[in-house]
């Protein structure tokens, strides 16, 4: 099989390198790819957002499957491009896609369904979004942009006046553009995040291992919001119990929502949770692999990935599961410094080889914002690395990533030294 990746992430890498191992597989693409991508997937140098152009290619290639990573092409309508053009394809179209590309339309969606989550009120007016704050008892409040920002555009304000400044920005400074001409403000849920990804074809739901994502810069989950920092899988949170709750209260509600409105859903469900005791609600849903959470979830699958995502996409997705190794598994991102503002690229990434060298089983790099220049590794990006370990138990996995991580070494590198603190501090 020819199969194409569209992206050029740490998600996309992961799952290159796994679609890579697979026997079914003849040539693997990848546009635009990165620097780590290369060594497992002939990268391309096209824009993800030129539809025609892509699709051209693709067909000029006899892609027999394409995989989308990212959310702003499937927002954007791609993968209904290239289901018109015959050019089967893992991801949903553009009006399922409104599941994370509007917060606004999955609130109302999620109401509609009987999906659990926070009460919550909508403004497309900074004033009467202003006098709604003012009306308000003192209290924290989550803010939240409309539209797609790159996972910066929600923040939990612990005052109106804090609220009042993340409004400011978003719909007055508009620093997210148009995904900011509407503005959500939610209740502040108190629990533990967690999340929960499934692949369907639309009818059938191969739920995949849970996962924990650290989203805020600093360490103890403090600082800005980023678009991750670290994962770990599986989350010990979620209790067999709770997961059945997910699957019945959450999962297939999204299918028969999306069933009722004629949608045909092929691709991922990205359930982001909050756990309280034994209360579930939503606090988004994204339409696409996670991003670190694919690259702690795809090294614990055994079985092989393609056929999967093949059957998916074709609509015939069979209810067997597939096989996941007993272990545990941590990813630790490795950012440039100034991340998630400005940051400098062209840094010099040094010891990837020594790392390759100690033959550590049980370990993957992942390239994310990386480029080769005259042969040599550089930082092209915010997020550069994401290094995950997996072995039996999760002190162990820690273990592993943190030794390999101190390894690596580029100008104003930055990273979280406690990814898995919740779950081993649960386990002790």
């Amino acid at each position: 099989m020819r199969v194409l990746i569209v992206g050029g992430g740490g998600r996309e890498h992961a799952l290159a390198w796994k679609l890579s191992q697979s026997p079914l597989l003849e040539e693997l693409y990848c546009v635009p790819g990165n620097a780590g991508i290369s060594s497992v997937a002939r990268c391309v140098s096209l824009d993800p957002y030129d539809r025609e152009g892509l699709k051209k290619w693709a067909l000029e290639k006899g892609i027999d499957l394409t995989v989308i990573g990212p959310e702003g092409p499937l927002v954007g309508g791609l993968a209904d491009y290239f289901r018109k053009s015959g050019i089967k394809v893992f991801g949903p179209g553009k009006k399922a896609a409104r599941l994370e590309g509007s917060k606004v339309w999955a609130k109302n969606f999620m109401v509609n369904n009987g999906i659990p989550t926070a009460s919550f009120a909508v403004f497309d007016q900074l004033d009467q979004a202003r006098r709604y704050l003012d009306q308000r008892p003192e209290g924290p409040l989550v803010v939240k942009a409309d539209g797609l920002a790159a996972g910066k555009g929600v923040t939990v304000a612990h005052n109106l006046d804090q609220a009042e400044q993340v409004l400011t920005l978003i719909m007055g400074e508009q620093v997210f553009g148009e995904a900011g001409r509407r503005v959500i403000f939610e209740e502040q849920l108190v629990g533990e995040e967690v999340s929960v990804l499934a692949i369907t074809d639309g009818r059938e739901l191969i739920i995949l291992p849970s996962a924990q994502d650290h989203k805020a810069l600093g360490e103890g989950d403090t600082g800005p919001n980023t678009g991750g920092m670290g994962a770990y899988s599986p989350a010990p949170v979620l209790t067999p119990e709770l997961a059945r709750q997910v699957e019945q209260l959450v999962l297939q509600p999204v299918l028969s929502g999306m069933q009722a409105l004629g949608l045909d859903y092929r691709g991922v469900i990205y359930a982001g949770l909050m756990i309280a005791g034994h209360k579930i609600n939503v606090l988004e849903f994204n339409v696409r692999f996670g991003d670190p959470e694919t690259q702690v979830i795809l090294p614990l699958l055994k079985s092989d990935l393609l056929p999967w995502l093949l059957s998916a996409a074709e609509g015939r997705l069979s209810p067997s599961q597939p096989q996941w190794a007993d272990q545990y598994a941590v990813c630790v991102v490795l950012a440039s410094g100034g991340y998630p503002g400005q940051y400098q690229t062209g840094a010099s990434i040094s010891g990837l080889e020594a790392l390759e060298l100690t033959g550590d089983q049980g370990l993957a790099v992942f390239h994310a914002g990386t480029a080769l220049h005259n042969g040599s590794l550089i930082t092209s990006g915010g997020r550069v690395l994401g290094v995950t370990a997996w072995d039996i138990g999760m002190e162990d996995a820690v273990a592993k990533v943190y030794r390999a991580v101190d390894r690596i070494k580029f100008k104003d590198c930055y990273y979280r030294r406690d990814i898995a603190h919740r779950a081993i501090n649960r386990r002790s």
